[in-house]
């Protein structure tokens, strides 16, 4: 069975419990494993047909671009992971230069 990680915020659907062995040969197999089990957390990691947006989803170190279909292993480790939002800009990115979203540049000038 492969093995699922589970993040912080999605820990009280699996009594605190930080990884979880689970069967499954895709990933939306192992996602309704996950569901069987800790009824409700299907709707934390998905949005109908799909991943939710800002989750991403590693598996065996790979980034998983092939959405619930993605092929998991009898060994792997299925990570998900949460968007980390925040920041400001400007961003500087090193001494000599500085990124601006579009349009900020022009109103430095005015």
């Amino acid at each position: 069975m492969a093995t699922v990680w589970i993040p912080a915020l999605l820990r009280s659907f699996t009594n605190q419990s930080e990884s979880i062995q689970v069967p499954g040969a895709t990933l939306g197999e192992l996602i309704d494993a996950l569901e069987a089990k800790f009824p409700g957390i299907k709707a934390r990691l998905c949005d109908g047909p799909d991943i939710r947006p800002g989750l991403a989803v590693v598996i065996d170190t790979q980034i998983a671009r092939g959405g619930l279909s993605e092929v998991v292993q009898e060994n792997s480790e299925v990570h998900f992971i949460p968007a980390i939002a925040g920041g400001a800009w400007p961003v500087v990115r090193d001494q000599w230069s500085v990124a601006y979203p579009p349009g900020d540049r022009e109103q430095l000038n005015d």
